[in-house]
């Protein structure tokens, strides 16, 4: 039998993920500069400062730094340099972890165990791999901020010491954070010998956002495969969404993959919407999921009551509801104040909108409404094992009164 071509908008639908680092970076042509004339002083005199670049999720920090260190490399290879760059991703573990990685990614093969050394005596080996291999060595660190406040502030100290340590080799420590103030907390030992130049990289604005969209949908997509007005409105919400352009990319590849499931070669304004609203659902389920027991049996009250018609709860009948799912599940009931804000919580999660609202001498309380898709929301609630009993339950208003 005849295969039948898969109709598909995609012509290389790897440029679309996180991985890929494009020819040509837009927008980022200061960050470059100033990364660049850091990063020469490796080749000029051997060392350079360490370098700290700080910037909200998508505003092209590891794509920027991965992108000029690679430069840095090739300029090396021409003058005979031997120049090494090491990415550490987010590092889960710890500092010997680190150490370990930074010696391995450096000598191209696993000659650190993961076990069986001490912290120690790993940041020795791999100092020791390190002058051997007789290079500059960049080491790209992805969430340096999130490492510290899980490991404390030794590692860079090691690291930012390390230089006088290596015969014929240096390192240059460039650590990626979103966390501008995390260095406030730092040991003054660690202040005084890291040597850092700082680089900020502000979000992106919706031209920018659309500039590198276009750019990106031209390498990833056929020709004429993306319909007027989608590079826009994928640039419009992401740059609703703090500038976030790997969020951008996100949503574009998402709406190509709708409109690849649907058998259609183009895609379109509606392909891009059902993205905006399945990535959307995506990130309140997981957030949902990761919700203490608590508050998910809050949300449940509220959510459920929707379902039912009730569209808009103050507080009082959002904690009748709840005691009355707490006792059908076993969970424990909260006091009234506790419920309170937890309801507080969700809706700077942004699941739930609380208004408070003043009844004068009668006091003040909170208007209540659901934020999410009510349906999906109590699909993601009765995942959770412990709300199974509530598949068909009916909210009860006060002691007696059904709400429908």
């Amino acid at each position: 039998m005849m295969d039948i071509e898969k109709k598909t908008p995609f012509k290389a639908k790897g440029t679309l993920f996180e991985t890929f680092i494009p020819d040509n970076l837009s927008h980022r042509d200061d960050q470059m500069m100033m990364l660049t004339n850091i990063l020469t002083n490796l080749l000029h005199t051997g060392q350079s400062s360490n370098i700290f670049c700080y910037g909200k999720t998508g505003t092209g920090k590891t794509v920027t730094t991965r992108y000029t260190a690679d430069r840095i490399r090739f300029e090396g290879m021409k003058q005979n340099k031997n120049t090494t760059v090491v990415y550490t991703p987010a590092v889960e573990g710890t500092e010997l972890d680190l150490y370990a990685h930074i010696g391995n990614e450096t000598a191209g093969k696993n000659i650190i165990p993961s076990r069986g050394l001490s912290t120690q005596e790993t940041y020795n080996r791999t100092k020791d791999i390190l002058d051997s291999r007789n290079t500059r060595a960049i080491v790209i660190m992805e969430e340096i901020d999130k490492f510290y406040e899980k490991n404390g502030d030794d590692f860079l100290y090691q690291l930012s010491r390390i230089n006088p340590q290596l015969k014929y080799s240096s390192l240059c420590l460039i650590g990626i954070a979103n966390n501008l103030k995390f260095t406030e907390h730092f040991d003054p030992r660690v202040i005084s010998s890291l040597n850092k130049e700082d680089i900020i990289f502000p979000p992106y604005n919706a031209l920018q956002l659309q500039d590198i969209l276009k750019q990106r949908a031209k390498i990833a997509f056929k020709t004429h495969a993306i319909e007027d007005g989608v590079i826009n409105l994928c640039a419009a919400l992401s740059a609703r969404e703090h500038g976030d352009a790997r969020r951008a990319i996100e949503l574009l590849r998402a709406a190509g993959e709708i409109a690849e499931r649907e058998g259609e070669e183009v895609v379109k304004i509606e392909h891009m919407k059902k993205a905006q609203n399945k990535i959307e659902l995506d990130n309140v389920e997981e957030v949902i999921k990761t919700l203490p027991v608590q508050s998910k049996l809050i949300l449940a009250s509220i959510v459920f009551s929707s379902e039912r018609g009730k569209n808009t709860l103050i507080t009082g009948e959002v904690y009748d509801i709840y005691k009355d799912m707490a006792k059908k599940t076993g969970i424990d009931i909260i006091t009234q104040r506790r419920a309170t804000d937890l309801i507080s919580e969700l809706d700077m999660l942004g699941i739930i909108n609380a208004h408070l609202i003043s009844y004068g001498r009668g006091g003040r309380t909170r208007e209540i409404t659901t934020a999410v898709p009510v349906q999906n929301t109590k699909e993601i609630l009765l995942q959770d094992e412990t709300f199974h009993v509530l598949r068909d339950y009916k909210p009860m208003r006060g002691r007696n009164a059904r709400l429908l």
